[in-house]
């Protein structure tokens, strides 16, 4: 598709080419801690009214000894807490994680839509899509990061190479 478009503005000598079929390589980002990777950290955009907001992320942990997300906290929302959803009998049931987010040696989790997150509760001015969310999270061996949540549009499922997870 790259060449015959190459080729159709190069014979027509037309001068604007769009580039949206090119995704957005910028969109994703990565933070390092220690033996950690945080891929992607984001979150959807909501309105000033709305009662929470969820982070989502993948946290890579290539050390060989686990970790754990014990925490995580923002200036932009009043608390953060981390949480799981899951579907039992066809019920939502959505609850806080008792004692973290377990990271074992090697391993991946993965904070996405309809599983694991971060529940933002009561987020401070609404999220606008474009801008960044800075939260920081606590870990019990790698200690403090400090990462920012891409605010996508509302119902997004996620951009980057992890997309739809």
């Amino acid at each position: 598709m790259r060449r015959t478009l190459l080729r159709a503005v190069l014979t027509t000598g037309t001068a604007f080419v769009s580039l949206s079929f090119l995704g957005n390589p910028l969109a994703a980002h990565e933070y390092r801690v220690g033996d950690l990777a945080i891929d992607h950290p984001w979150t959807r955009a909501v309105g000033t009214a709305a009662p929470t907001a969820a982070g989502y992320m993948v946290i890579r942990n290539t050390g060989a000894a686990p970790d754990r997300l014990v925490a995580a906290e923002t200036p932009r929302a009043t608390r953060v807490e981390l949480h799981e959803m899951s579907i039992t009998d066809g019920i939502m049931r959505m609850r806080p994680i008792a004692g973290g987010i377990a990271l074992p040696a090697g391993g991946e989790v993965r904070l996405a839509p309809g599983g694991l997150h971060l529940m933002l509760i009561g987020p401070k001015g609404g999220f606008e899509q474009g801008v960044r969310v800075p939260t920081t999270l606590v870990f019990e061996r790698a200690g403090r990061i400090t990462v920012e949540l891409a605010v996508e549009a509302p119902g997004a499922r996620g951009t980057g190479p992890h997309q739809g997870h």
